[in-house]
């Protein structure tokens, strides 16, 4: 009896301390991540909870771009100047296709700097995911900060690139039309189509590895459909609304027409592009987020 009484004892007090034990787990909830199923809402304030990691992941873009090299950002100023030498005597000297009455090296500058913007956000963020997919399998965090950051990339080196517009005005002695200050409203409109693109690529590069193999050509085919390289004065009337169709080209007329001062873009060829864009851009953000669930399964 005092052996069982003994015994018993330490028992209760096993007891007591399993209960406390229980208690104390049952009162720290677990958080389960799963992935949204079927059409998922934005979740607007999750990026901007998560701003300082998008700022992140556009630093280290920058970092990776110029890590060893020898010139640096330098780089941003280099890639169009030479296209603008190329274009120059390719087109300005040979073909001998008109400018609208200015230089030929600054009126395809002021082209090439929102084009070169919009390519390479399209670029970067087609292939964003693929590039990153040790981090989706990983990590949970936005999917969507991934395209984002290159776009953010993509606007320094429009920033160090627009230096040497500056230059080459001054050098022509031209200054800026008045209307200059709506050069953000067109640099917003090239952003919206780049990124809208850009991320209905990048959810199908995951699935679809074609998509690397046909950016280059889609981009050619864009670019000659763009006019970077003339006027458009040179298109005839009847197909002017058609590029409406093409956000870029109301881009590239907006910069020349606000620095300096060619011919305008009509106001409804202007809504179309805007409609366009507005209209890919958020189409592209919803299947985005829709296909979202299966990256780090498919990646």
């Amino acid at each position: 009896m005092m052996a069982q009484a003994q015994s018993g004892r330490p028992t209760e007090n096993m007891n007591e301390h399993c209960g406390v034990a229980d208690m104390g787990m049952s009162e720290t909830a677990a958080v389960h991540i799963r992935p949204a199923s079927g059409w998922a809402p934005l979740n607007v304030s999750e990026l901007w909870e998560s701003r300082e990691l998008l700022l992140f992941f556009a630093w280290r873009d920058l970092k990776v771009r110029y890590k060893q090299t020898a010139l640096g950002v330098s780089w941003a100023l280099i890639k169009p100047l030479s296209l603008v030498g190329v274009f120059s005597v390719v087109f300005g000297s040979l073909a001998k296709i008109p400018s609208d009455g200015f230089p030929y090296p600054l009126f395809s500058l002021c082209a090439l700097l929102p084009w070169q913007l919009f390519s390479h956000t399209l670029a970067g963020a087609s292939q964003s995911l693929v590039g990153s997919q040790n981090l989706l399998t990983k990590v949970y965090f936005p999917r969507l900060i991934i395209p984002l950051s290159t776009m953010m990339s993509g606007v320094v080196d429009f920033i160090v690139a627009a230096g040497a517009l500056l230059a080459l005005m001054g050098y022509f002695h031209i200054l800026p039309t008045p209307y200059v200050w709506t050069l953000p409203l067109f640099v917003a409109l090239a952003g919206m189509i780049s990124l809208g693109v850009g991320l209905w690529l990048s959810a199908l590069n995951v699935r679809y590895r074609d998509v690397g193999h046909a950016l280059p050509f889609l981009t050619q085919i864009w670019f000659f459909a763009t006019p970077v390289a003339y006027p458009i004065s040179l298109v005839p009337e009847s197909w002017r609304i058609w590029y409406g169709l093409n956000p870029m080209a109301s881009v590239v007329g907006g910069f020349r027409w606000a620095i300096l001062g060619t011919e305008g873009i009509p106001v409804e060829t202007l809504l179309l592009s805007l409609s366009v864009s507005a209209a890919v851009c958020i189409s592209g953000l919803y299947y985005f987020r829709r296909m979202e669930e299966t990256f780090a399964d498919v990646v």
